[in-house]
């Protein structure tokens, strides 16, 4: 018996991991997974995901070997093993055939999440994308975060320049729209939430959580109030409307704009607010007043206020509301991190763009270099130049993740060359002509370049492989390197010889040479050989207060308190319609056990009570004479779903829920668990046309109807 240190990468919380590692008939096996005490960020904390690890390494449906796809005589599918050479050159023909056949962008790229926790799709991955050099690119961020990144961008000049919550030394914290005791912090990385709400209370401080559902967070929060779906908005203008109604707004030394914020929500008051969202006129005024009267406070908002129609008004809103009551860049408020490796101030990400480019079909934003994922389905089905005719998916399933997805799936279906990178046949590999299959992640070594920029504590850790890959497996960043020269020799396209040698010396070095290099820019002083000494992490302290305005990257180093993108969707907002009276309003909801699309084939984590039904207030349940555990339909403009209904009131009248991330199907996937999970997606219902002004799908606040199964 051996004990490893490992990581957890499966989510933003990168908690620390350790194994017991035992002999078995085919090699070592994981017979224990627990939290590390001695990780500075994570403490000890594990969830139930973290404990399933290593249900992915040992899984018998995971892709082992490349695979190709072959259509039978009788019309049915079969995948067949083949040599990575060959799996790699089929992949290069096609990339490359399209490419020439139509255009450079005519390949599409579609990025999952999963490539923000693997080192290799970052120190890698990024530089093939950019040397293929295709601009039909999608990803995960525009159903997700692409709200925070925009107004992050316009704010304070980065996309990645993110304010984080203090939440190790706030006393007040407010929560809008984010369950952050079951995902452990979304764009805050805060591992053991539930011990730091524990600790907040122990000091005195309050949690105050604003939620159509009383989500695990708001059951454990000192108050909480029902929002209606898709209205955060006039709450949060209303709160800024009060600091300058009453005389509470404070203006940094750095900050501009402030005149303007104060005219522009004059007209949105408390009471308008409380019409449209449900929460009464004199809750605002408090919620307002309590955030400048208290210290050590902080507003955080998260994926139900950024997956809606105005999901840029709202987190621009939260960044003024923090920053007009004294709680940015100050502790116990919404702080920013001093990473070992700052990717923001080194320069790694690009501050993004917005406007330079639009989509083909409808003229959507381009923002830093990618097309909104719900712009995808008709760049495909479009005829013209630039049609996407080709796809490249990367560690994602947007037929189950992004909105339309029935009619996603049956569009690359179409297409004349697919390939996916990725370890499952799944909803959407399954249309792909070839899988190149990487190891998995306690197969690789890992550093979190992304998420260490985006935690509640300043810590830096690198994690060797914690378990051996197979002989004939493939590092994902070892695909990409052999891949890039495939396509780009193909192609005959000869890259500068400066180029040609700065991408050929990237591409060859491993990812842990690539982070020894980037420690040794950094003002941390931590260096490899320490992280390998301390395989744990390296505490480097809380959130500095006070980086303002040199860490700012906007031109005159001073935070934009109004910009003109943001001021100018407010006259949307100002027309908005409301839904008709008779519709219910659909959101989405994860789980512990739930990793998004995935992780729906380990056994400890899907069993035990079903949790795919559409949840229901009894009362509308009654007002449509439809009995609690029946079947339902639930019908939105774009489609139907079949599913069960359980009666509960913690969500509130008015709003539906269903769990993100399921409706996983038979034929053809080698996914034997994951196609026997029940419950139907959830972005069968969800609209590609509505969108906020960023891009970002509107996966919240559904229009639906419900109605008895026949």
């Amino acid at each position: 018996m051996e004990k490893r240190i490992a990581v957890c990468n499966l989510c933003e919380a990168i908690c620390g991991l350790e194994l017991t590692i035992e002999p078995g008939a085919s090699g070592p096996v994981v017979t224990q997974v627990r939290g590390n005490p001695a990780d500075p960020l994570s403490r000890g904390h594990i969830c139930p995901k973290g404990v399933a690890i290593a249900d992915v390494y040992a899984d018998p449906d995971r892709l082992r070997h490349p695979v190709r796809r072959v259509t039978l005589a009788d019309g049915s599918v079969d995948w067949v093993e083949t040599d990575w050479d060959t799996a790699l050159d089929l992949v290069a023909d096609g990339m490359a055939g399209v490419m020439r056949a139509h255009g450079p962008d005519a390949l599409g790229v579609y990025l999952g999440n999963p490539n923000a926790h693997s080192l290799g799709s970052l120190t890698h991955g990024i530089a093939m994308l950019k040397a293929i050099g295709t601009k039909s690119r999608f990803s995960a961020t525009s159903v997700d975060q692409l709200p925070h990144q925009l107004v992050a961008n316009q704010m304070f000049g980065h996309q990645l320049l993110l304010p984080i919550p203090d939440l190790d030394r706030t006393d007040l914290l407010v929560v809008l729209g984010a369950n952050p005791m079951a995902s452990n912090g979304s764009l805050m990385t805060a591992p053991d939430f539930p011990q730091r709400v524990r600790d907040l209370k122990a000091r005195g401080g309050r949690m105050v959580v604003l939620d159509p559902r009383r989500t695990e967070t708001a059951k454990v929060a000192t108050q909480h109030h029902f929002v209606r779906p898709g209205t955060d908005a006039w709450l949060l203008l209303a709160m800024l409307h009060v600091l300058f109604e009453e005389g509470l707004a404070r203006v940094p030394a750095w900050a501009e704009g402030a005149e303007r914020v104060s005219a522009a929500v004059a007209s949105y008051t408390p009471e308008l607010a409380a019409d449209r969202c449900g929460v009464s006129a004199d809750t605002i005024r408090a919620l307002a007043r309590d955030l400048a009267s208290t210290e050590r406070a902080v507003l955080y908002a998260r994926m139900g206020v950024s997956t809606h129609e105005f999901g840029t008004v709202c987190q621009w809103a939260v960044n003024c509301l923090n920053a007009l009551t004294g709680h940015l860049d100050s502790v116990g408020g919404a702080m920013f991190t001093s990473p070992a490796i700052d990717i923001v101030g080194m320069g790694l990400v690009g501050p993004g763009h917005v406007g330079r480019r639009t989509t083909r079909v409808r003229g959507l934003p381009v923002i830093a270099g990618e097309q909104p994922v719900a712009a995808l389905r008709e760049e495909i089905d479009t005829p013209g130049d630039g049609q996407v005719r080709g796809m490249l998916t990367i560690a994602g399933n947007p037929v189950l993740s992004t909105p339309d997805g029935a009619r996603l799936g049956e569009s690359l279906g179409g297409l004349e060359f697919m390939a996916s990178i990725d370890i499952y046949i799944n909803e959407t590999t399954r249309h792909a002509d070839v899988i190149l299959p990487p190891t998995t992640g306690l197969e690789r070594d890992h550093y979190d370049l992304v998420f260490h920029a985006l935690a509640v504590r300043n810590t830096a850790r690198f994690t060797p492989a914690a378990m051996p890959a197979d002989p004939d497996a493939r590092h994902d960043w070892q695909i990409y390197r052999d891949l890039t020269w495939r396509v780009l020799s193909r192609l005959g396209r000869r890259l500068p010889l400066r180029h040609r040698l700065m991408l050929k010396a990237r591409l060859a070095a491993r990812p842990a040479t690539l982070i020894s290099l980037l420690l040794r820019r950094g003002r941390s002083g931590v260096t490899m050989a320490q992280l390998r000494n301390h395989p744990e992490g390296v505490d480097l302290g809380p959130l500095g207060a006070g980086q303002l305005p040199d860490r700012l990257q906007t031109r005159d180093r001073r935070v934009q308190l109004a910009p003109q993108l943001v001021l100018t969707d407010l006259d949307r907002l100002a027309v908005a319609d409301l839904p008709e009276a008779d519709a219910l309003l659909l959101i989405g909801r994860r789980h512990q056990k739930d990793c998004n699309s995935w992780m729906h084939n380990s056994a400890r984590l899907t069993k035990g009570r079903p949790r795919h039904q559409l949840f229901m207030h009894p009362d509308d349940l009654a007002a449509l004479g439809i009995s609690d555990g029946g079947r339902v339909t639930v019908t939105s403009r774009i489609g139907s779903v079949v599913t069960d209904v359980l009666a509960t009131d913690d969500v509130m009248p008015g709003v539906v829920s269903l769990p993100h991330g399921y409706g996983h199907q038979g034929g053809g996937l080698r996914l034997s668990r994951a196609a026997a999970v029940e419950g139907v997606s959830i972005n069968d219902l969800t609209d590609a046309e509505r969108l906020d002004v960023s891009g970002n799908a509107a996966l919240t606040a559904t229009p639906v109807r419900v109605s008895a199964a026949g």
